[in-house]
């Protein structure tokens, strides 16, 4: 089996690395993974109806965990040599289906946002698309996998006792600023932010600018005309209760800022 640095001397040889997409759950990551199939992208072959790759998914469940722990943990470097074998034998299946032509590949996870550092350790060239929705909506969202994974390893035992919307904003705001302030600080020119809300505002700029940072090409209005529908939840939060809202613009109040979503009066 090939090694780690194996691989990157090959990504590197065919100039490639991998285009990663993520998020926080319920971002409308699903529409990202078709449009950049349409552009040419590989994402795998073993994917769900979400267009996730299920390889991925089930390293996400055996180390997200782990990886946000590593500082309480003594046999951190342990770990991670476990983590990167771990990564390579995923790396063998999702590349099987890849075939020996050079083209623009990687994987649709939401839950790589919470090892973005971890995978760029690895693969210093990879490119990240960092997609974010209101955390309003996201909190009364019935998509609340990560939550319910992560949420216990994230938020304190205070938080933990909060109800599920201050809990579900508690974490989107965490893991959201967590990946903007690494990808601003650490992937300069190889992170891309998008919001839910602008491709459904305008899919063909949003798409555009989505396929030139990954390198690929496509019909930008056909792919728009296909793939991008506005959901009925789109701004649910508004009708949510005042006081609830006040919660969530208290406890999220600062991602919402970051990402344009809200300014105090």
């Amino acid at each position: 089996m090939r090694t780690i640095p194996h691989l990157l001397k090959k990504i590197r040889l065919l100039g490639l690395g991998p285009n990663i997409i993520g998020a926080t759950g319920g971002s409308g990551t699903r529409v990202v993974a078709r449009i950049v199939r349409h552009g040419g992208m590989f994402i795998g072959a073993h994917l769900n109806d979400s267009e996730d790759a299920l390889d991925f998914g089930d390293y996400s469940d055996r180390w997200i965990n782990t990886f946000i722990a590593r500082g309480r943990s003594p046999l951190w470097l342990i770990t991670r040599i476990k983590m990167s074998r771990d990564l390579q034998a995923v790396l063998e299946k999702h590349w099987a289906a890849l075939g020996p032509a050079p083209r623009p590949w990687g994987w649709k996870e939401p839950r790589s946002i919470y090892l973005l550092p971890f995978f760029h350790s690895r693969f210093p060239g990879l490119k990240f698309l960092h997609v974010v929705r209101d955390g309003r909506d996201m909190a009364f969202s019935t998509n609340q996998n990560q939550l319910v994974k992560h949420g216990h390893m994230l938020l304190d035992s205070a938080e933990m006792r909060w109800s599920q919307p201050l809990r579900s904003i508690a974490l989107w705001s965490r893991v959201n600023l967590r990946a903007a302030d690494y990808g601003e600080n650490h992937l300069r020119g190889q992170y891309l932010c998008v919001r839910f809300e602008d491709w459904c505002a305008e899919p063909v700029p949003m798409i555009q600018r989505i396929l030139e940072f990954f390198g690929l090409d496509g019909d930008v209005q056909n792919i728009a005309q296909l793939e991008v529908k506005s959901p009925e939840s789109l701004g649910r939060w508004r009708h949510q209760d005042k006081e609830i809202l006040s919660e969530l613009h208290r406890i999220g109040g600062a991602a919402l800022q970051k990402f344009g979503y809200w300014t105090p009066a």
